[in-house]
């Protein structure tokens, strides 16, 4: 992927690369543009009310990377003592610059997650989601993410074996 014009072509898949986030790259992930009504989809009511038992050291902020270009953010959660069995190992957010989705960079994303997972010892990761028409169901479940469960909200709780 390059960026010509203001657009993002999909010619160099090969250079996406993963970096913890800074200082440099905080504003860049948090001014990612989605695609219309995306944004309402960015927090479930289940992660709203999970975050205050959410182990700070244990969060894993990353942003993905074409070049120097931020195109896409992870944040996962691993606390191997949560008591919430979806707290454990858990997908917190995934967003992709609207000009670079279906390039495969949230899959990247996803993948890197899942191995940091794994190399941790965990063998399963859960992502709870809103359901809804811009909704992210479809990307999930084409990653690899079961439909396990719903939370007392509606949403769905979904699972990747890892």
């Amino acid at each position: 992927m390059h960026r010509t014009g203001g657009r993002v072509s999909l010619s160099r898949m090969a250079e996406l690369r993963l970096q913890e986030l800074t200082a440099q790259t905080i504003v860049a992930a948090r001014n990612l543009a989605l695609k219309p009504g995306q944004a309402d989809f960015l927090q479930p009511e289940t992660y709203v009310h999970s975050e205050q038992d959410l182990d700070p050291a244990g969060s894993w902020p990353r942003v993905v990377l074409d070049g120097d270009h931020v195109v896409g953010y992870v944040m996962g959660t691993f606390d191997p003592d949560a008591t919430e069995e979806f707290l454990k190992a858990a997908l917190w957010r995934v967003h992709v610059e609207a000009d670079a989705q279906g390039a495969g960079v949230g899959r990247f994303a996803v993948k890197a997650l899942a191995e940091e997972a794994r190399r941790r010892g965990f063998q399963r990761l859960t992502v709870v989601w809103a359901p809804g028409e811009a909704g992210p169901e479809a990307f999930f479940q084409a990653v690899g993410f079961e439909v396990v469960g719903e939370t007392p909200y509606g949403e769905k709780l979904g699972a990747l074996s890892i």
